[in-house]
């Protein structure tokens, strides 16, 4: 096969062309081709033409070649992190949902790969991080920075004209930290008792559950215990501050925030570390598989909502790095201040001075979605970029895919995914796949969305 496919090579190769008009062609060069001067010197011009004519066609094949590269590289990483994240500790593929339909649909909660297989933590950087390395990507960063210069130069001249001097108070960012001193006291209230509660109520379950003559009443009784702190302490004494002392908005923000980022930071760490202790009391193993609380405390403060005993780690801490995070933070506050004050502030001051009717109505909602668009984009830079990554630095955390690219979404369900990744996995993994293993799909889908509204 091999030596026919050699002959039939070697026939093509010495059969002339077909083509009358490209056999002209090679045996009689162009005028073009044979014109060199008479003393030898290439001539420049024609020389300079084509290497124009040559880089222009470069230009144009440029973009689509960047393209298909980029679009072949990326479906190759995807498809082997989906491949590596679909093996088990043996290296098998575990089964997936598809194969089971009709009639053997009732089997599939028993080939259902276990919730214990979860997200795999790999060293990579931030989509954004990537992208800044590219010259056109940094151009819309530097225009964001140009913008707020603009924005702060124009709301000084708007108060020289007006006041006759530089007004510089900030109020509305005073008004927004209001209370900050109560808002920083229910943090360190909410992150003790998450510390020292849910830890200590695990260890106890842990260590005497295999001692335990009634396994199930001594689970329940910490069960119920774990679930009244989450509920009634994390759940309802934020709320009660809140109200009490009527936070201001942002303050109001950082207790709510905080409050569901430890509700769920607990829940991963008893739900991971359940199944551990089961499978070892199911061996009759003499440990007891109890993470430190060195573990437990780093956890609490790693970007992730998705505990894991041991995470990749960088190997150094750039400092540098950290504090250009916390200033791009602090810069995207004051961002948000101008533009409170020169788009908003204004338009709710003339709202106030006309009569309610649906047509204001109407163009105040219209009139808000540009800086409301811009809020948004501001509110994402700043807490799932540089807020997650100061903290991913200064712990040397690993995996900084905190996000990815929302912005390309054309469909609310690859958005949904794709805009936070760390709430994601943690519906993904605790909402969706755990209410999977029980209910149906459908009804898995509809549970994990409504937790997403609600956090």
């Amino acid at each position: 096969m091999v030596n026919e496919e050699k002959i039939s090579l070697r026939k093509r190769l010495s059969k002339p062309s077909e083509n009358p008009e490209e056999n002209e062609d090679h045996k009689n060069p162009t005028k073009e081709s044979l014109e060199i001067p008479s003393n030898g010197w290439i001539d420049m011009k024609h020389l300079l033409a084509k290497k124009k004519k040559m880089t222009a066609e470069a230009e144009e094949l440029k973009p689509f070649f960047m393209k298909e590269v980029g679009s072949q590289f990326d479906d190759f990483v995807s498809n082997l992190i989906e491949k590596s994240a679909t093996l088990d500790n043996g290296g098998c593929a575990l089964t997936t949902f598809s194969a089971f339909d009709g009639e053997k649909n009732h089997r599939a909660k028993d080939l259902r790969a276990p919730p214990e297989q979860g997200k795999i933590f790999i060293i990579r950087r931030s989509l954004l991080d990537e992208l800044f390395d590219v010259d056109h990507i940094r151009t819309i960063y530097h225009m964001f920075i140009a913008l707020l210069i603009l924005f702060i130069l124009s709301t000084l001249a708007v108060d020289y004209i007006d006041e006759g001097r530089l007004v510089l108070e900030f109020s509305l960012l005073s008004y927004a930290f209001g209370n900050l001193p109560v808002a920083l006291w229910t943090w360190w209230a909410m992150f003790f008792s998450t510390l020292v509660i849910p830890y200590f109520l695990f260890q106890r379950w842990a260590r005497g559950y295999s001692k335990s003559s009634h396994p199930v009443v001594h689970s329940f009784i910490h069960g119920l215990l774990f679930t009244v702190f989450q509920i009634g302490i994390l759940g309802g004494g934020p709320l009660y501050i809140i109200l009490a002392y009527t936070l201001s908005p942002a303050s109001r923000c950082i207790v709510i925030f905080e409050q569901i980022r430890f509700v769920m930071k607990a829940h991963s760490f008893v739900r991971e570390n359940v199944p551990r202790v089961l499978s070892a009391a199911k061996e009759k193993s003499s440990t007891v598989p109890v993470p430190t609380v060195n573990q437990y405390l780093y956890f609490l403060f790693a970007p992730t909502l998705i505990y894991r005993d041991n995470y990749p780690r960088t190997p150094t801490i750039r400092w540098s790095y950290v504090a250009m995070q916390f200033a791009q933070v602090f810069g995207c506050f004051f961002y948000m201040y101008y533009i409170f004050e020169r788009l908003c502030a204004p338009l709710f001051r003339n709202i106030k001075q006309e009569p309610f009717s649906a047509r204001v109505l109407v163009l105040c909602i219209f009139n808000s979605i540009l800086p409301g668009v811009f809020i948004m984009f501001l509110s994402f830079f700043a807490f799932l970029h540089c807020w997650l990554n100061a903290f991913a630095e200064m712990l040397r955390f690993g995996d900084r895919m905190f996000y990815k690219d929302w912005w390309n979404s054309t469909s609310y369900s690859n958005y949904y995914r794709t805009w936070n990744v760390v709430v994601h996995d943690w519906l993904y993994y605790y909402a969706y796949k755990d209410f999977l293993w029980w209910l149906s799909t459908s009804l898995s889908m509809i549970v994990g969305k409504g937790q997403s509204g609600m956090f």
